[in-house]
């Protein structure tokens, strides 16, 4: 069987053409997958503009598909489906993905399967590794995101725990910027850390003890856990962001500059990666202490982490060696499928699609598509 994917829910344009095999160790193959980045676009304003992504899609769209079609060695009368995201995102970037996959499923009369981005993240460590040991504890991370899943079985996503506020991605684009230090910034601050020294400023990790103000989704903890552990299983990095911020403001008053003044101007280049490991190791220590934690309250036989930030290199670090200790394997994927891609929602969409999901041609992009 070969679906078709398109993911557009933020500053990618991407196509993939992705394979159902008859091997049980690797059940899906990656026939193809292009992916059109506007980094480069969006670098000048310091982050992504939403109007500005969604017509750049418009721009990319055919010529990634027609690629990612010619590369994987298919034409349309090959195809048995079409998956698409249908959410969460950027609603224009998303609407050019679903209305391209709505045409062609009515063109060809392919099965038309929608898929959750978050859904795709996930399912990017089976088609990396193939079946994963059940339960399984999955955090997905990444510039939008930062959510904690329980798997008891395939296809089924159980949230456990997510951001109050920031993202971790989002995070580290903010403390980049403070710094000066460009756009994207997960990856800047990565490198800085380095060559920094992590405990020369200890910058908090946050521990949360009150129930959020704020709706948000509901949480799937099992009984013995829903009242004394739900809110040990969310996130927050609000904090940390403004901790940094306030260590920049402290030593521009002790240099006696403005608070205009460049962070390049005040702090040393040694300085500099000091500061970006110390923030580094905060993010990665919440990140890993949630997980590990959830694997033990649920047991879990494997951990997975997916989504753009699983790409950072010390998380990836600090992850395998506490799967080590705790003697329970931990699986990421490539970098390729890290950061959004459409191979990943192939693979969701033909896990969809033995569900018996389809859509029709009223199918809508969702913003707010819940998982």
């Amino acid at each position: 069987m070969l679906v078709l994917a398109i993911e557009s829910s933020c500053d990618e344009t991407a196509a993939a053409v992705v394979e159902e095999t008859t091997g049980a160790a690797r059940p899906w193959r990656v026939r193809s997958s292009i992916v059109a980045s506007q980094v480069d676009i969006h670098r000048e304003w310091g982050g992504v503009v939403p109007e500005i992504a969604s017509r750049q899609h418009l721009r990319d769209i055919c010529g990634v598909v027609e690629r990612a079609m010619d590369e994987g060695g298919v034409v349309w009368r090959d195809l048995d489906a079409v998956a698409v995201t249908q959410g969460p995102g950027l609603i224009g970037s998303l609407l050019v993905g679903v209305a391209f996959a709505k045409s062609i499923a009515a063109v060809h009369g392919l099965p038309l399967v929608p898929v959750h981005h978050l859904a795709g993240h996930i399912e990017s460590l089976w088609l990396e590794h193939g079946p994963l040991p059940l339960p399984a504890v999955v955090l997905v991370v990444s510039g939008g995101h930062t959510s904690l899943y329980y798997v008891p079985s395939e296809g089924d996503y159980r949230l456990v725990g997510r951001t109050r506020d920031d993202a971790a991605g989002e995070a580290y684009d903010k403390v980049a910027k403070l710094l000066g230090l460009g756009y994207p910034g997960g990856p800047i601050v990565d490198r800085l850390a380095a060559s920094g020294n992590d405990q020369a400023i200890r910058f908090p990790v946050a521990r949360l003890t009150h129930a959020d103000r704020t709706a948000g989704p509901a949480t799937h903890l099992p009984p013995p856990f829903a009242s004394s552990l739900r809110l040990k299983a969310d996130f927050s990095f609000s904090g940390l962001k403004t901790a940094v911020l306030r260590h920049v403001r402290e030593r521009q008053q002790a240099r006696g500059a403005s608070r205009e003044a460049p962070p390049r101007d005040i702090f040393t280049d040694d300085e500099i990666r000091d500061l970006c490991a110390s923030f580094q190791r905060a993010v990665t220590t919440a990140l890993v202490d949630r997980t590990f934690d959830a694997a033990r309250w649920f047991n879990a036989q494997s951990v997975g982490i997916a989504g753009g930030v699983s790409a950072n290199s010390r998380l990836r670090r600090d992850a395998e060696a506490r799967g080590a200790q705790a003697g329970i394997p931990v699986y990421l994927p490539s970098l390729s499928l890290s950061t959004d891609n459409a191979a990943m929602i192939g693979a969701a969409g033909l896990r969809r699609f033995h569900q018996g999901v389809r859509a029709d041609l009223e199918l809508n992009a969702l913003a707010s598509l819940p998982l």
